[in-house]
Order: structure tokens, then C-alpha cells, then sequence
């Protein structure tokens, strides 16, 4: 059975790698000197918004079971749990995946994986969003639940802000940043401020591809998996199992 956590899991009794996984989450979003690009996600963990949950090793198929299990628990109770909540993800990376995976290769099993959590989606796809990726309205939607879906692994170098000793997934609610939107003046003061900390914080530019949700020229699966360059996929391997 699947298991949310709160940040307090820290101090209990874990696998190494959750342990490690979980201190070295802490260390990134807590960093004093190299601030973590987002404020929001900062703000979450401390206000201890946040929820964890741990996942098989990405490759196995028992991960996309473990990860549909979270992700419909996280998305029933999501809304009480403030306005700064997301859903952070540890999958167990062995050392085999860690030195032979490259970040080309960490995106197709993204991609895989995110496929295969959809097919065993109860529900059916939200009507008002999209069906094709490549409509600027399309984002990931799980048990009538819209999401922002970010990926770090541990092969990126340059774009630090996506570098991860785990295979780890951040999955957000469109109604936290829709929260977050609510005030024009302030989300443009807060993106501002987010663009400032990322270019920092990386070892190169802000990949062209970040942009904002509702733009026209903006696909969002295009920043769920940013590579460690300006380059991108020509097109979204995103292929849902539409429900009839």
C-alpha cells in the first residue's frame, strides 16, 4: 500500500536511500547560499505543505502501480493541505541506472513512465483541457486532477536546478499555481525574482522553453523534462489511452 509522508520523516526510520533522498531534498530546497530557484516550493516545504512518497526503481513496472497509488491518494485529500502543496517523488536509482543512464535516456523513461500512470488513470481525461499535447491548454491530467509534472535526475550537470541524486518527480496542482496567478502584480514580481535565482543557480542560460501556462507559443509538457542544453524533442511522446 502506498504511504504519504510529511517532511517530519526526516528523523524516522527509513531505507538508506529514502533517508539519503529525503537529506539530500532538504539540503537542496533549504541551501542558504545557493538558493533554490523556486520560492514557491520553498515556501511549501517549510510551511510543511509538502507530501512525499516513495517509488520502485523507475525501470520496473511495479514504479507506474506505486506512482498512480500516490498520485490518486495525494489528489483526493490535495486541497486540504495549503496553498503551497506538492507531491515529491523518490523513485530508488540504483547504481547500474545512475552510471549508465544519460539524461536523453532518463527522458524516454520519463516519458514511458508518465504513459504507462496514465493508462491506469480510473477517470476519464479532464474535458476542458486538451487531448494533444501540442495544443498550448494541454497539461497532465490523473483522476480529474490537472498537474505541473517536474523531472530531476542524477545526470544532469549543467541545468543544476534538474540535478537529483534520485530519479525524483514534483508534481503540483494547477490550482496551486492558478493560487499563485490570482494576483497579476505579484506573480509577475515572483517570476521576476524565480528567473533571477535560476539564472544563478545553473551552470547555463534558462532553457528557451520555459515559459508560462495560458501563452500561445507555450507547451507545457516541454518543461516537465528539461535537458541539460538549449535542445528539446521535436515532438511529445505523451500517448494517453483516452477513455471512451
Amino acid at each position: 500500500m502506498v504511504k504519504l509522508y510529511e517532511k517530519d520523516i526526516l528523523y524516522a526510520p527509513l531505507e538508506s536511500w529514502q533517508q539519503e533522498a529525503m537529506s539530500a531534498f532538504d539540503a537542496k530546497i533549504t541551501h542558504k547560499t545557493l538558493k533554490f530557484p523556486c520560492i514557491p516550493a520553498y515556501q511549501g516545504y517549510i510551511l510543511n505543505q509538502m507530501k512525499f512518497g516513495f517509488a520502485s526503481d523507475p525501470r520496473d513496472e511495479n514504479a507506474s502501480f506505486e506512482l498512480a497509488g500516490l498520485l490518486k491518494k495525494y489528489g483526493q485529500a490535495s486541497r486540504n493541505m495549503g496553498i503551497y502543496t506538492a507531491l515529491i517523488v523518490f523513485f530508488k536509482t540504483p547504481e547500474d541506472l545512475k552510471s549508465q543512464y544519460t539524461v536523453s535516456d532518463y527522458e524516454m523513461l520519463f516519458w514511458q513512465l508518465l504513459n504507462r500512470v496514465s493508462s491506469l488513470d480510473e477517470t476519464n481525461w479532464v474535458e476542458s483541457i486538451s487531448q494533444d499535447p501540442h495544443d498550448p491548454t494541454w497539461e497532465f491530467c490523473f483522476h480529474h486532477e490537472r498537474y505541473f509534472v517536474y523531472c530531476a535526475t542524477p545526470a544532469h550537470e549543467k541545468r543544476k536546478s534538474r540535478h537529483f541524486p534520485t530519479f525524483m518527480l514534483a508534481i503540483t496542482p494547477r490550482w496551486v499555481l492558478d493560487e499563485f496567478s490570482a494576483s497579476i502584480s505579484k506573480a509577475e514580481k515572483m517570476k521576476k525574482m524565480i528567473r533571477t535565482r535560476l539564472e544563478k543557480y545553473d551552470n547555463i542560460p534558462p532553457h528557451p522553453d520555459l515559459k508560462w501556462y495560458g501563452q500561445q507559443d507555450n507547451y507545457e509538457w516541454k518543461q516537465y523534462y528539461l535537458r541539460d542544453d538549449d535542445t528539446s524533442l521535436p515532438s511529445c511522446p505523451f500517448k494517453h489511452a483516452w477513455k471512451k
